[in-house]
């Protein structure tokens, strides 16, 4: 099943995805089973992110390649941080190039675990049976602001700085799928979505040890390659069974 949140007459909705419409959802899927109250086509939805977190949990240098491309150690226990909502976009929405950055302005695309049960102290079988679904991220990075920064607070947590998309997949084996990263039709990495040193589960095994994890909340899971992009340019993310999450950049102050 794929579930989405669109805007319909400026409102945030939830919806169920089909082939051609969305039916309108009375309420969040996730925990729940909402009613249906309405549907609109599926080609004219205006799509948000697909979930708006409690807590925004993200995980760097998880996939072996990626690590060695960047002259790090390899990690020996799962760790996680944390990003801003305020950097979430959605699907088709630009992704804006603040005026003031220079250098190295990337795309990295993820995988991201839904999560639908509150977890605390949880086991790896617990943890899996708690992934409410799948979307796919896009963790833009200003590299020059994120290596003179003592934080990532602009860097990666800027505003548009992760769209997340289109839509929630309930129904996939997301670590046996393939990530592509297009940038204007044009591939620029491919890789083994599941090939990571800790997948989704270990990482919420050691997270509830210490936090707790509620239903909403979302963990983005790395990527293996990175690519340069700039205004003008098209980026789509897509995991094969998932979808794509396609978005334009525009450079601030320009965009229609």
């Amino acid at each position: 099943m794929r579930y989405a949140r669109i805007s319909v007459e400026g409102r945030a909705v939830w919806g169920r995805v089909g082939e051609s419409d969305i039916e309108l959802l009375s309420d969040s899927p996730i925990g729940d089973e909402p009613d249906v109250i309405g549907a609109v086509p599926r080609a004219s939805a205006v799509w948000l992110p697909p979930v708006v977190p409690p807590v925004f949990y993200a995980v760097g240098m998880n996939y072996p390649r990626h690590i060695a491309h960047a002259g790090v150690e390899t990690p020996t226990r799962p760790e996680v941080g944390y990003r801003a909502n305020n950097a979430l976009t959605g699907h088709r929405s630009p992704i804006i190039k603040p005026v003031e950055v220079e250098g190295r302005f990337e795309a990295e695309p993820e995988l991201v675990a839904v999560i639908g049960r509150t977890l605390r102290h949880a086991t790896y079988e617990e943890a899996r049976e708690a992934v409410f679904g799948w979307t796919i991220g896009n963790d833009v990075s200003a590299r020059t602001w994120q290596h003179s920064d003592r934080t990532f607070w602009r860097s990666k947590n800027s505003d548009t700085f992760k769209p997340m998309g289109p839509w929630i997949e309930t129904d996939v084996e997301a670590l046996a799928q393939k990530t592509t990263l297009r940038v204007n039709g044009e591939t620029r990495a491919r890789f083994a979505t599941g090939d990571m040193v800790f997948d989704p589960f270990d990482y919420l095994a050691e997270m509830t040890r210490h936090l707790t994890v509620r239903p909403g909340d979302v963990l983005w899971m790395g990527a293996e390659a990175t690519c340069q992009i700039e205004p003008g340019d098209t980026v789509d993310v897509e995991i094969s069974g998932i979808g794509v999450l396609s978005n334009p950049v525009h450079l601030e102050g320009t965009q229609p």
